[in-house]
Formats: C-alpha cells, structure tokens, sequence
C-alpha cells in the first residue's frame, strides 16, 4: 500500500461507527479533512498526500458505508453524512479543518457547512452531483434513477468498480485497485448506492440552501467530465456566495489525473489566496 499513507492507516469508532482513516499526525499544521470519492478509498489521495502534507496536517476518511468504513443505513444520504462530518470534526479533535470532499462528499461537504458554519474553515467540493434537475451522465445517472436496485445486486460489484476505475487517465497502481475492488466486494456496492439515490430528494434541499452558506467554498471539476458533467459544478459556483470554480483538463477523477493541479488548487484554498 502506499508508502506515504499505510504507516498511518487506523481505525475508530464514532458514534457506533466503525471508520478507516489515515493521519499524517502534523498538529503544527492547519488541518484538511479529506473523504474519500466512490467507488474509491482513502488511497485515492495518494497522488496528493504528500504536496499537501508538507503544508498541513491531513486526516482522510472513508465515509461510512464506503471504502473500508462500516455501513450504517441511516448515514447513507448526504444531509445525514453531513451531520457526520461535523460529529466526526468534533470527535476527532479536529479543530476547524478545511475540508476537501470530492464526488459523493461534496453533497454532504455543503450540508455540513450550511448547518455548522463554524466548525469548518473552508470546502473543497466538486465532481459530484448538485444541479437540479438532476444532470449526470452514466453510469452514474442510472445507478442515482434507476427503480431497479436488486438488479445491481445481482451483478460483480468488482467488474462494475474495475470499469469505473478503468477510466482513469493513467491508471492506478494494483495495490490501490485491489483496495478499491476489495472494499466494494460483496454487497457493499450495491448498498453504497443507497447514497446517491437519496439525490432526488436531498438535492433540492441543498440547493435552496447554497445561498445561505458563509463558508468560503471551492469547486473543482474535470472539464472532460462525462460522470459529473460541468453543469454541477456550474450549479453551485453559481448560488454559492463565497465561491470559486477551477476547471481542470482531466476526467472525472482529477484528484489522480491531475494530481499537482488538483493539489494546488487545494493549498491555494487552504490560504485563502483566492479570496
């Protein structure tokens, strides 16, 4: 596993949950949250560990019911795993991180900073879905509309994770594509879907709710995106009223594709270069 984050992989339980996360244990530093994007892990953020760790420390997580991370139902939508990042900054000791929530964070990033403004410093969100009504490519769109749950069931959850992490520009190491594939296995894909198909109901919620957020927010988004088309990253730039948007050439992994872009977008939202 990677050199710069497996020394530091542990485990906690918060409120009954059982998490995976790593720490790079830099208390000097300001602190960056990052939670894990889907179908992925904490070992996503590989690429830009070490940029970001010379300037902060970084705790990273796989959100309950996703990567490594015990599922628990009443977590799997984004307004409820909001309130988990804000009980998990608390829990943590975290102080008032600057969070970075790429893809089904971002949703859960944003409810988070409408409702605890105070315990979050900055967001970094993007690729993930925002716009209403509803704009997403596939497979994401129908795995989010499809009635049929049971027939995702019925499939090799790691010959849908191996196609989604396929499109990588690039690619991934085999240690982390056997992390991805193994904390998808069985039924846990299947069931981490029940997240996304919450975004019909959540969605609107959220979007009424961009315009009262006093967090500084960042969006960050693959122009080549055909997962998490622009136009929701657009969404947001657009009602949030501290905000940015930095398009990157890359797909919809862009944290892997564009590692040092991504990497400085995220320094440069840590220091408020921006604002």
């Amino acid at each position: 596993m990677p050199e710069t984050i497996a020394p530091h992989i542990r485990f906690r339980t918060v409120d009954g949950v059982r998490i995976r996360y790593a720490d790079s244990d830099s208390q000097e530093k300001p602190t960056v949250m990052l939670t894990s994007p889907w179908p992925e892990s904490v070992y996503a953020f590989k690429p830009i560990w070490a940029s970001l760790a010379e300037h902060a420390r970084l705790f990273a997580v796989d959100l309950p019911g996703f990567g490594a991370s015990e599922r628990q139902e009443d977590l799997l939508s984004p307004r409820a795993m909001g309130e988990f990042l804000a009980q998990l900054i608390a829990e943590a000791d975290l102080g008032t991180p600057h969070i970075v929530a790429p893809d089904v964070g971002t949703a859960a990033a944003l409810f988070a900073a409408a409702a605890h403004p105070e315990k979050i410093a900055s967001a970094t969100v993007g690729t993930g879905g925002a716009a209403v009504p509803i704009q997403l490519g596939e497979p994401l769109a129908s795995w989010v509309l499809d009635p049929d749950l049971d027939k995702y069931r019925r499939m090799d959850p790691r010959a849908i994770v191996s196609t989604a992490v396929d499109t990588i520009a690039g690619g991934v190491p085999d240690d982390i594509r056997a992390d991805y594939l193994a904390c998808y296995d069985g039924d846990r894909f299947a069931e981490s879907m029940r997240y996304v198909r919450r975004y019909p109901e959540e969605l609107p919620v959220l979007g009424g709710l961009l315009p009262q957020i006093t967090v500084p927010i960042t969006i960050i988004n693959g122009r080549h995106d055909r997962v998490v088309p622009l136009a929701n990253a657009e969404f947001l730039d657009q009602r949030l009223p501290v905000s940015r948007l930095v398009i990157i050439d890359a797909g919809h992994f862009v944290w892997e594709e564009e590692p040092a872009q991504y990497a400085s977008a995220v320094l440069d939202s840590i220091t408020d270069d921006w604002l």
